[in-house]
């Protein structure tokens, strides 16, 4: 006898399984976040503090440039630094979530498909063109899933190679700056 309760109960305790997977990552991830920000603040407020030192024992008009040009300089490299890291802090939040989600996937049609296997089996006769459209329109509904996950890995690798090559450019940017001052 075909008991389909069986079956959504267990496509429903690997929705609930999904659901902590994602909530543990989620506050992993914000953990991480919460920490790059102390660890910024922080940073930012021993820069402030020699700063303030600093600009309070300045002699002459040459210190205070020098002075100027040695935290602009400090500032930039800090921006940078903390813009990489928030950048791979979210592209691997990112790949993290889309690996929980294509678990899900899978996951989830596994059970339907099987849902769907124990359904035609148990389906009254005269029923096939009913059974054929369902699998069809499955089959069809997979299809583009699958299609989607292409695109949008595709649209995610573009994104990254051209913040990759910003960030690069970036720094030959600055560090040619940083030569024409020193010259």
């Amino acid at each position: 006898m075909y008991n389909a309760t069986e079956h959504i109960t267990d496509i429903n305790k690997a929705g609930y399984s999904n659901a902590v997977k994602l909530a543990a990552l989620s506050l992993e991830n914000a953990e991480k976040l919460v920490k790059l920000n102390l660890n910024t603040a922080k940073a930012a407020l021993a820069q402030g503090v020699e700063g303030a030192q600093a600009a309070a024992s300045i002699k002459d008009v040459q210190e205070l440039f020098a002075l100027r040009a040695k935290f602009t300089e400090a500032g930039v490299q800090a921006a940078t630094g903390y813009s990489r890291t928030l950048y791979e802090l979210s592209s691997e939040a990112q790949s993290q979530f889309t690996a929980l989600a294509e678990e899900a996937w899978a996951t989830y049609t596994k059970g339907v498909a099987s849902w769907m296997e124990s359904a035609t089996k148990a389906a009254p006769a005269g029923s096939d063109v009913a059974v054929n459209a369902l699998k069809s329109t499955f089959a069809a509904s997979t299809a583009a899933f699958d299609q989607f996950q292409k695109a949008t890995r595709q649209v995610v690798n573009l994104a990254d190679a051209s913040v990759r090559a910003a960030a690069a450019s970036t720094q030959k940017a600055h560090a040619a700056a940083k030569g024409k001052r020193a010259a």
